[in-house]
């Protein structure tokens, strides 16, 4: 009997900041009429996040790139729109360049508040936004054995989306610095290696019937099978300032989940590599970004990224022609090519401060940029996508 087609559908999540277009700020407490806007123009499309500041949006189940890029693109102008209505902007990055985490204020929901008890002042800092891409893979076992491969490529997607260079005011040395913020979370990181679906599941059982987490979804991990839907969330990415990018980056990990599915039609697997090497690649992408190198494990060195860039795209060549994504792959090359959004604000704040801007006027330029870049390729007034 020929092998069960998964579907390979495509979802992508989005989480935004809300900044004062005045103060170049983050808005701690936007009015509620702006958010009831939201869901009034984009009903089961739009929630609020922990922190006031930030909104999330997500697409419906979409078969393509092209389908996601459409739905995303509506999402960010329709937002826009309303919070240029508001006196605010959203900027699609994974850190404020100056805002303080402290003058922040969370949801008034009891979810928001548990977390808040729970986690203390962990929770209070998490002033970071991220970009989630689902992928549909029914079958829960072939779910489990894709999840298991695909982890030796999350530091590739993490570098090309690499967007949170500042930190309250200061230049942190780390093109996303996101993930250390984030890192202070527990069930965080890459995870485990689990040798059969049936360990992973009993490990989550342990978690929730011990008490340790009340339900699955606060299993934080880089990645992990979505207790929700049928498909395996990849998570450790930043959320990119320029929608093409962000689509690349969706549309690379939606054929590396094909691929490693042909791989297994033919009775092979990726090569599974220790945790602690994975690690050194994380702190790779999340040092340099895409302008640096990575290790290839094969080789036993470090390989600059385009080259390293050019092997993930001959691998999906054949599932990207399959999903009629083989323009939004190949725009990935761009990535490492202009830098990524965390590159780009560098720049910006270093060209600011040579024509003599003080540190905070070339901090609010980088806002400015984030502003712009952020709908620069979306139209406010958009139709939803059939």
């Amino acid at each position: 009997m020929a092998a069960e087609v998964p579907a390979f559908t495509l979802g992508v999540e989005e989480e935004y900041l809300l900044v004062d277009l005045k103060t170049r700020d983050l808005c701690p407490d936007p009015p509620k009429s702006f958010m009831a806007a939201c869901e009034a123009a984009l009903p089961k499309r739009v929630a609020p996040e922990f922190l006031r500041c930030q909104i999330e949006v997500g697409t419906p189940v979409c078969g393509n790139a092209a389908e996601a890029r459409a739905h995303l693109s509506h999402l960010r102008g329709t937002i826009a729109r309303l919070a240029g209505e508001h006196g605010l902007a959203p900027i699609a990055v994974s850190t404020h360049p100056f805002a303080q985490w402290a003058s922040q204020q969370h949801t008034d929901k009891e979810r928001y508040h548990a977390l808040a008890r729970d986690m203390q002042i962990i929770i209070r800092r998490m002033l970071i936004c991220g970009m989630h891409v689902h992928v549909g893979i029914e079958d829960e076992a072939l779910r489990h054995d894709i999840f298991g491969q695909a982890v030796y490529f999350l530091p590739h997607l993490l570098a090309l989306s690499a967007s949170s260079p500042f930190w309250q005011g200061h230049e942190t040395g780390l093109k996303s610095y996101r993930l250390s913020v984030f890192s202070e979370m527990p069930r965080t990181g890459l995870p485990d290696a689990f040798g059969s679906e049936r360990d992973y599941r009993h490990t989550i059982e342990a978690l929730v019937e011990t008490g340790l987490v009340d339900d699955p979804t606060k299993v934080w991990w880089d990645m992990r099978p979505s207790h929700r839907f049928p498909t395996l969330e990849m998570r450790i990415t930043d959320c990119c300032t320029r929608l093409d990018d962000a689509i690349a980056i969706a549309a690379l990990f939606q054929c590396l989940c094909r691929m490693l599915w042909r791989l297994r039609l033919r009775n092979q697997r990726w090569r599974a590599y220790p945790r602690v090497l994975v690690e050194e690649n994380r702190w790779l992408a999340q040092k340099h970004g895409p302008t640096g190198e990575l290790a290839d494990f094969g080789r036993k060195a470090l390989v600059p990224y385009p080259e390293l860039l050019e092997e993930i795209i001959d691998l999906v060549r054949e599932d990207a022609e399959h999903f009629g994504c083989l323009g939004e792959v190949e725009h990935a090359r761009r990535i490492p090519a202009d830098g990524s959004s965390a590159d780009r604000q560098i720049r910006i704040f270093h060209a600011a401060r040579a024509d003599g801007a003080d540190q905070h006027e070339a901090l609010r330029a980088v806002v400015d940029h984030l502003v712009q870049e952020t709908v620069a390729s979306c139209s406010s007034r958009a139709r939803s996508p059939a």
